[in-house]
Order: C-alpha cells, then structure tokens, then sequence
C-alpha cells in the first residue's frame, strides 16, 4: 500500500488554522499517514476516562491529545510564519525541505 508525501513530519512546530484551538502553535508529536491525521502537543486536548489497570490503579478521568486532519495544520518557519513546504535538491545533492513564505530551508 502507497501512502502519499506529507508535509508535516514529527518533530516539525506546526500552527493550527481551524477548529477550537485555531491559532495555537505546538510540536507534531506523531503523524498518522493512513488517515492524515496529527498529534500536537497539547493542542486539541480531549478528555478520556480509563479503566483501572497496573499502570494507573485508580482509573478515572485522563486529558490527552486527541489528532487532528492534517489540512487543519500548517508549518511554522524559523521566523515564526505558517508556510507552505515545497522539496528542492540542496547542495549535497539530496532532497531538503524549504519555505515557500521565506526560501530557506526548514531546519
């Protein structure tokens, strides 16, 4: 099975454009390439109550993150402007990542 090119990877700090934390910026904790959904850091928080079970032997009531689409997302440049990522050869030769907004590379 072939899953399509993202733009976002793990690790990249992404703002979000819709939803209820729209405007809030945070660190993309995970990327689901089958359903195109991500995780941030405390972005998109969701309650979830919890069996007890050896790791939590109370149970109750836990916050996580909860993912969202990644169209809702867009990546943060060094200078801090949601942009879009175009791929280009760098000057080792290999494929890097670059800010359509600024022309520089991401990290």
């Amino acid at each position: 099975m072939m899953f399509k090119r993202l733009k976002v990877k793990k690790g990249d700090t992404v703002k979000v454009l819709a939803g209820g934390s729209k405007g809030k910026q945070g660190t993309v904790m995970q990327v689901d390439r089958k359903t195109d959904r991500v995780k941030i850091e405390g972005i998109n928080m969701v309650k979830k109550h919890v069996k007890p079970g050896p790791a939590n032997p109370q149970g109750g009531i836990e916050s996580m993150e909860a993912a969202m689409h990644i169209s809702n997302v867009m990546v943060v440049d060094a200078a801090g402007n949601a942009t879009r990522v175009g791929r280009r050869r760098g000057d080792d030769g290999k494929l890097v990542r670059y800010s359509k907004k600024t022309n520089e590379e991401l990290k």
